[in-house]
């Protein structure tokens, strides 16, 4: 193996592939004592069919149900035992386990990662008991609507797609899971040329790889390249009637790709709409109007497609003011320039955002990862702020007439509000 890396003031990032295909990236971090291990499967909810919907995110479950070393108990207790914290997460194109550690405890933690990622035994009464706590946790989802009208937006705007579908799978198609099928997803999506570990703080290089290869030493095979989806959002009007104290909105369009250059200008728009506290959305839903206590605008990117939405929640009655507000706030970045401060505050912000989170090892280590699969390289602070700063008034305002145009806007209601007391004109073309 020979890794290659460079400088960026007292951090260093290095990349080696072992000769079994896998990825070893790190960026060490000298000043802290801690760090933070991923292993990552570029396997996610798009890549299922339609009738396993849900399964990564069970594979990912059921690597914490016991190896042929250590019982689910003893997992969790070697890491306790440490002070370490161990999680994973599914989204739809990539599966991460991680665990956080003191220094000292980094070839404790490949151990344990390695161990589960290699060796667990799929036991089926553990699976039964993993697909109770699953339906538990999509009972969980449906009873937070503040989350699960994203859902519901994504599946409305991408209906038909694997994009569309909810990454926890549903009731149904998780419950009808076999250990079998778990074993033929693993052989197919966990291959050596699939697989990146990341590391991000006081983490030396070339020991840290040689750890994961002898880790690893027994893991071969490959997986095809799964082609990323590129769904065209459909801007519908979608309410769905829910017994709750609030309505929750998003309406929104398509965005940009992660692998997009645009999305650099999108950001800035973004910021500048419903970034934080001063932005347009906020002053114009929640502080002059008090129609929300929680409003912002958000991005949700992919491989080759993305989405771009504005959040709100308020009482029923407020729901076509929100409404109202937002669609005059997307005509006005489409129709009339950003001023100048308006303009540098929101490259602030995201530029300030970005520094702080790279006081966190696992922040970096979450970059490491997403920056090496969706795009095959570094993304270094220094490159996203020289992007971010070359955008201009002009930039944003292309931008805000590509993605926010009069008939492209998709609008979905959570909550006891009827369709009929809907209206979708303020975005008719």
């Amino acid at each position: 193996m020979e890794p290659h890396g460079f400088q960026t003031g007292t951090v260093v990032y290095s990349k080696t592939t072992l000769a079994n295909g896998m990825r070893v990236i790190t960026e060490s971090m000298a000043e802290v004592r801690s760090a933070t291990i991923g292993i990552w499967a570029d396997v996610g909810s798009a890549a299922e069919a339609p009738e396993r919907r849900g399964i990564s995110h069970v594979v990912e479950h059921m690597l914490f149900k016991g190896t042929r070393q250590r019982t689910a108990r003893q997992i969790a207790e070697t890491m306790d035992g440490v002070g370490g914290n161990l999680n994973a997460f599914t989204d739809k194109e990539t599966t991460c386990y991680y665990a956080k550690v003191i220094d000292r405890h980094i070839p404790l933690a490949i151990d344990v990662l390695s161990d589960m990622f290699l060796h667990s035994l799929f036991d089926p009464a553990e699976l039964a008991k993993e697909q109770k706590v699953v339906l538990e946790e999509i009972k969980m989802y449906d009873d937070s609507p503040d989350e699960l009208i994203h859902d519901l937006f994504v599946s409305a705007m991408w209906a038909g797609s694997n994009l569309g579908d909810p990454t926890i799978g549903t009731a149904a198609s998780v419950a009808a899971i076999e250990r079998e099928q778990i074993r033929e997803h693993m052989r197919r999506y966990y291959a050596p040329n699939a697989v990146v570990v990341t590391a991000a703080g006081n983490v030396e290089h070339e020991a840290f790889a040689d750890l994961v290869e002898r880790a690893f030493a027994e893991f071969t095979g490959a997986s095809p390249a799964i082609r990323p989806e590129s769904p065209r959002a459909t801007p519908v009007t979608f309410v769905k009637q829910k017994d709750i104290e609030q309505a929750h909105l998003v309406i929104g369009a398509q965005g940009m790709s992660v692998r997009d250059d645009r999305r650099y200008a999108l950001a800035v728009l973004d910021t500048i709409l419903g970034g934080g506290m001063s932005s347009r959305l906020f002053q114009e839903v929640r502080e002059k109007r008090g129609l929300a206590y929680s409003v912002y605008s958000y991005q949700a990117s992919y491989r080759a497609a993305g989405l771009f939405g504005a959040y709100a929640a308020t009482s029923p009655q407020n729901v076509q003011a929100c409404i109202d507000v937002v669609a005059r706030e997307f005509a006005r970045i489409r129709d009339e320039s950003v001023g100048e401060d308006e303009l540098s505050n929101a490259k602030e912000h995201i530029k300030g955002n970005l520094t702080l989170s790279l006081e966190s090892t696992s922040s970096r280590m979450m970059r490491l990862g997403r920056n090496e699969f969706a795009l095959g390289r570094d993304v270094s602070p220094e490159e996203v702020e020289q992007r971010v700063d070359a955008i201009t008034s002009t930039d944003v305002q292309a931008i805000a007439r590509e993605v926010l145009g009069e008939g492209d806007i998709g609008l979905c209601v959570l909550g006891p509000v009827d369709e009929s007391a809907v209206d979708r004109r303020p975005f008719a073309a």
